[in-house]
């Protein structure tokens, strides 16, 4: 079975930065595109940034220069790396397989920004 353990998140102040990890265990995922999603008290889980095998990134518009998605396969991890934050950027964050198939969600990990 496919878990998920993201962590990192907390409390940050506008424009500060902030850097999300995700452990997946229970299989590797080296030649899956991999990617990050947020949830807010006003919007669905939506995805934020995702990173192919190879590498190769893509950001949606509202993170696009500021965030960072990485990957260490030999870890089985995956990072977000949070710079220049905006209270919108607050959440609950959570890793997972690019879609249109998931598997099952981990908790996530809550990013409050704000002063």
């Amino acid at each position: 079975q496919v878990q998920f353990v993201e962590s990192g998140g907390g409390l940050v102040q506008p424009g500060g930065s902030r850097t999300l990890s995700c452990v997946v265990s229970g299989t590797t995922f080296s030649h899956l595109t991999m990617a990050w999603y947020r949830r807010s008290s006003e919007k669905q889980r939506e995805l934020v940034a995702r990173v192919s095998s190879s590498g190769t990134t893509v950001y949606e518009d509202p993170v696009k220069g500021r965030f960072t998605i990485t990957r260490n396969d030999s870890k089985n991890m995956v990072f977000l790396q949070m710079n220049k934050v905006v209270p919108e950027d607050t959440g609950v964050y959570y890793c997972n397989r690019a879609g249109p198939i998931y598997w099952d969600w981990g908790r996530g990990t809550q990013v409050t920004v704000s002063s």
